[in-house]
């Protein structure tokens, strides 16, 4: 399959959850980086939605594709039904399909699944019980379900497991995101965890590299699961120190919150939603709160297997630090576009056509009606070179 996807000039693949951070850097990866070699498409879930077989089979059986990449996921905070239908049905229905058409299949897991720990390998697992969050359930179901498909029905599978997430491009305020959001509004006036802790990350922008790399070397990635995060872990407390003096605030302090005391609130906040809830006001908790434990508790793994492997990082320089400057100033001016926060307005949208704008309409209409109405004048020499060129050569023209 490795020797059928380098010999083809451009192969094609069904990328799901093209929106999502991971797919949306995916689709960018493979339309910038590789155009002549990937052709990638990314369907919406109106055209194909994993909770739906036919959908699925009517789709590839009309594409054809050479790969597929299942990056779709249901909301953290989804019901057990939704939970159920993206993460594990419409993940064991894309694999039957590549099963079926022979094609390679890159699906991506959580960490979610793992146990809480320090260096864990890839064979480490949560037992599936009742007890698990829907996301973790539905998510260890799927692996378990393609661990079986890769010994049973000889699915050419490789599982990318990643932890925590960073990365420009995610339009939802979610894992990471939301942490640098909430000292950005300065919604944290404690550290929400204790010494030591540690977690690992993600960088969304190495995912395409070892996306590339693995459709390209089938034989060593085929029926593995990976571990893709960096290196080195980070202590939680320092991250967020580090965001707090690189956005110049004050909150939080440095005073360390027992974690029955964030349960106690955690307990009051639900109790005030139910209320406000019964006048009418929709208010729910972020769905990370699901995760609270885990920042009390150290979650690292071990990146050793990738590392043994024939890949190799494209940027062993950057992690979570070095991306920093450059998260903050997007997802300010974006939080700030978007009117989610006000504090660093002026200091990330520094735009004076949106200064006048906001403050001389007036004067900004009578300026764009004495300057900027006119008819564009790449078009009309383009639609001038048209017309040159459908129009008949006389006699004259015609003979020379």
């Amino acid at each position: 399959m490795a020797q059928a996807l380098s010999q083809k000039k451009r192969s094609l693949g069904v990328l799901i959850g093209g929106s999502g951070l991971i797919g949306g850097t995916l689709a960018y990866y493979f339309k910038t980086q590789a155009p002549d070699d990937f052709d990638i498409r990314a369907p919406s879930s109106k055209k194909l939605s994993v909770r739906n077989a036919q959908d699925i089979i009517v789709y590839l059986k009309r594409a054809r594709p050479d790969f597929v990449i299942n990056a779709a996921m249901a909301s953290l905070d989804s019901d057990a039904q939704l939970a159920f239908e993206v993460n594990y049905l419409g993940c064991v229905n894309l694999a039957r399909a590549c099963c079926a058409l022979k094609i390679p299949y890159i699906h991506f897991s959580s960490a979610a699944v793992l146990p809480h720990g320090e260096n864990l390998a890839e064979e480490d697992q949560l037992p599936l019980t009742p007890g698990l969050s829907n996301y973790a359930k539905s998510k260890l179901m799927a692996e378990k379900t393609l661990e079986h498909m890769m010994r049973h029905q000889g699915l050419d599978c490789t599982i990318i497991r990643v932890s925590i997430v960073y990365g420009e491009h995610d339009h939802k305020i979610q894992g990471f995101h939301r942490l640098l959001f909430a000292i950005a509004d300065e919604a944290v006036p404690c550290l929400f965890t204790k010494r030591g802790v540690q977690h690992s990350y993600t960088s969304a922008a190495k995912i395409p590299y070892f996306v590339h790399h693995a459709l390209l070397h089938r034989e060593e990635f085929s029926g593995q699961t990976y571990h893709f995060a960096d290196p080195e872990p980070v202590p939680l407390d320092d991250l967020i120190l580090t965001i707090r003096a690189y956005l110049e605030v004050k909150l939080p302090r440095e005073i360390y919150v027992p974690y029955p005391v964030v349960i106690a609130g955690k307990f009051f906040l639900e109790r005030i939603a139910g209320l406000l809830n019964g006048f009418g006001i929709t208010a729910r908790l972020p769905p990370e709160y699901m995760f609270l434990k885990n920042v009390y508790l150290s979650q690292t793994l071990s990146v050793e297997k990738l590392r043994r492997s024939s890949f190799v990082d494209p940027a062993p320089e950057e992690n979570i630090y070095t991306r920093l400057p450059r998260l903050v100033i997007y997802y300010l001016t974006r939080w700030a576009h978007l009117n989610l926060i006000t504090r660093f307005r002026d200091q990330f949208i520094g735009n004076e056509l949106a200064n006048d704008f906001l403050r001389h309409p007036d004067a900004l209409l009578g300026s764009v009606h004495a300057d900027s109405t006119a008819p564009w004048p790449a078009l009309l020499q383009t639609d001038e070179l048209a017309d040159v060129v459908s129009e008949p050569a006389d006699d004259g023209e015609a003979d020379s």
